[in-house]
């Protein structure tokens, strides 16, 4: 495994390991999601950068895309939550509630 593979998938770990265990606010949730979506942003760049070819090239771009979507509606839910529940609070959550 080279150095920035390593990197990489050492980000994405921690990405993963940030939303698995530090789960309080919502807020941080996502920053781990975001830092996991980067982390996968670079990684298939590099790789398509090594393999030169123009098919893969458009993988990193339609990540990115999906990434800045699932930002926008992951916002969007921060500020709805925040405004009905008053703080955002994952404990606070109750998805049986209508």
């Amino acid at each position: 495994m080279t150095p920035t593979q390593f990197a990489f998938s050492s980000a994405f770990t921690l990405g993963l390991m940030g939303l698995a265990f530090h789960r309080t606010h919502l807020l941080s949730a996502l920053l781990c999601l975001e830092g996991m979506m980067l982390s996968l942003f670079i990684g298939l760049s590099i790789w398509s950068l090594q393999l030169e070819a123009i098919a893969h090239s458009v993988a990193p771009i339609l990540l990115l895309a999906f990434s800045a979507c699932e930002a926008s509606a992951g916002l969007g839910l921060l500020v709805a939550t925040t405004r009905t529940h008053g703080s955002d609070h994952l404990q606070n959550l109750n998805l049986l509630q209508c």
